[in-house]
């Protein structure tokens, strides 16, 4: 059995391919590369459209959804989606609780649990000491996350954070060991696709 990742992210051809390589240096931190592949499908809706059709097509493969939750997550991440205004997504037949998993509340929260790697990737003049220093990432509303790091990189050589030049770079060098101790819904996604891999 192989491992087939769909997540929102990349919405051209260059960031397409930066977003899969950037989730997949992530994740073979954890499982072995070469049991997972990542496909970058743009928006959250086209992810579910994707991940729907390949739970069709590739029904002895471990298929999975990986979206952002957008906002506090309180319920099942099936639940979440559901209820969430712009998804209103139903579980498809096929699919397991497990095939679903959250980002909490946004991709960038990651960033924040490894402060480390972003003071080593932006360098002189970024703003460490004025990141949220919340222990768990999950609780940090989406909004104040890209405006904590906005505001610790706008005066680095490398400038204000924006997703696409710099949030790829980052998620290949943050530690999933660090977010997966402050996002519980991170370490249900790496724990369940190590468990797969080893199939």
């Amino acid at each position: 059995m192989s491992i087939r990742i769909y997540v929102e992210g990349g919405f051209e051809g260059s960031t397409k391919s930066n977003c899969r390589k950037a989730f997949g240096a992530f994740l073979g931190k954890v499982i072995p590369q070469g049991s997972f592949k990542v496909i970058a499908s743009g928006s959250r809706q086209n992810a579910f459209e994707d991940f729907c059709t390949a739970l069709r097509q590739h029904p002895r493969d471990y298929v999975v959804l990986l979206v952002d939750s957008e906002t506090t997550v309180t319920e099942t991440a099936w639940q979440h989606l559901k209820l969430r205004e712009g998804d209103k997504w139903l579980r498809p037949a096929p699919a397991l609780e497990d095939q679903v998993h959250l980002m909490v509340q946004v991709m960038e929260a990651w960033f924040l649990a490894d402060q480390r790697a972003l003071s080593t990737y932006y360098g002189q003049g970024f703003l460490r000491n004025s990141l949220p220093r919340q222990k768990t990432i999950e609780l940090i509303d989406k909004e104040r996350v890209f405006k904590a790091l906005s505001h610790a990189s706008k005066p680095t050589q490398k400038g204000e954070y924006h997703k696409t030049r710099h949030g790829f770079d980052l998620l290949e060098l943050i530690d999933p060991g660090l977010v997966r101790a402050a996002s519980p819904h991170a370490e249900t996604l790496l724990s369940v696709l190590t468990s797969h891999s080893e199939v």
